[in-house]
C-alpha cells in the first residue's frame, strides 16, 4: 500500500542535509514499478486534458526532455502514486518541514536515438516561490546509468543562493556565475539506480541528466514537494498561471495539496 510510511536511516537524513540530495533504494516494489510504467505509459498519451505537454515530438526541449506536468490531475492511477504518503513523509523527514504541499509532479522520459543532456542547473529558480526549502523525488522506472540518462548532483550546492534560470535548450554554464565561482563540478556524485529506487534533491543542488543513448525510454516520475506556507513570488508558472494569485498568496488548496 502506497500509504504505507519509510523510516530513513540518521545516515540518509544527515547526509542529505549536509549535501543536499541522497539516494534511497528501493522505494518501490518491482510490482509497484510495473504498475506505474502502465499508468505513465497511459497517461503520456492523454489528449485535452488537465495537465501539460511541456514540448513536442521534434522540438529541440523535446530532445532534451519529453516531459508532462500534473500527470495525477488526468489519471486516477499516476494520483496514486503522485499523492502517496510514502514518498512526500521520506521528503518530510529529510527536509525537517512541519508539514509539506505537492508543488506539481512531472513525467520524464528521456527518449532514445538523438537524445540531448540536460544541462546544469537549479530547480528553485524556475518555481515561483518566495522561500527556499522545496525539493523532489526523483523515482526511476528503468535502471539509469550514463549511457540513458542518469542524474549527476554535485554535493553542498544547495547552500548557493538562487541563481537564474538556465536555458535548457540553449545552456550558459552555471559554474561560470560568480555565485558558484568555488564550485569544483568534478565533485559530483554519478547516481545510478535500479528501477523503484529514488533520489531526493533539494531545489538548489545543482544537477545534470546524461542523455539517453539507448534505444528505448529512460522513464523517470518526478515529484515536487514545497513546505507548508511558502508563498507565491509572482513570477510565471504553469502551475500558476491563471489561478488568480497575487504575489505573497500562500500556495495552498486543492491544486497543492498537503500530503506530509
Amino acid at each position: 500500500m502506497l500509504d504505507n510510511t519509510v523510516q530513513l536511516t540518521d545516515e540518509q537524513v544527515r547526509y542529505y542535509r549536509e549535501n543536499g540530495f541522497v539516494q534511497v533504494d528501493q522505494i518501490l516494489s518491482s510490482e509497484e514499478v510495473e504498475e506505474l510504467r502502465g499508468y505513465l505509459e497511459e497517461t503520456m498519451g492523454v489528449q485535452n486534458g488537465r495537465s501539460t505537454q511541456t514540448a513536442a515530438s521534434g522540438d529541440l526541449y523535446y530532445r532534451v526532455l519529453n516531459q508532462r506536468v500534473n500527470t495525477w490531475r488526468d489519471h486516477g492511477g499516476m494520483a496514486r502514486f503522485v499523492l502517496s504518503r510514502r514518498f512526500a513523509d521520506a521528503a518530510k523527514q529529510l527536509c525537517g518541514a512541519d508539514g509539506l504541499r505537492l508543488f506539481h509532479d512531472h513525467a520524464l522520459l528521456k527518449m532514445p536515438q538523438d537524445s540531448k543532456p540536460t544541462p546544469w542547473h537549479q530547480d528553485l529558480p524556475y518555481w515561483p516561490m518566495n522561500e527556499r526549502g522545496a525539493l523532489t523525488i526523483w523515482i526511476a522506472l528503468d535502471d539509469v546509468d550514463e549511457n540513458n540518462g542518469c542524474l549527476m548532483l554535485v554535493p553542498k550546492t544547495q547552500k548557493i543562493k538562487n541563481l537564474k534560470s538556465i536555458d535548457l535548450v540553449n545552456p550558459e554554464d552555471i559554474f561560470s556565475d560568480e555565485g558558484a565561482k568555488d564550485v569544483d563540478r568534478n565533485t559530483a556524485a554519478i547516481v545510478r539506480m535500479k528501477a523503484g529506487s529514488c533520489s531526493f534533491h533539494d531545489g538548489l543542488t545543482f544537477h545534470y541528466a546524461h542523455a539517453n543513448q539507448t534505444d528505448k525510454p529512460r522513464r523517470a516520475l518526478a515529484i515536487i514537494y514545497m513546505p507548508d506556507g511558502t508563498t507565491y513570488s509572482g513570477a510565471n508558472h504553469v502551475c500558476t498561471d491563471g489561478l488568480g494569485l497575487a504575489k505573497g498568496d500562500v500556495l495552498a488548496g486543492g491544486l497543492f495539496p498537503k500530503l506530509a
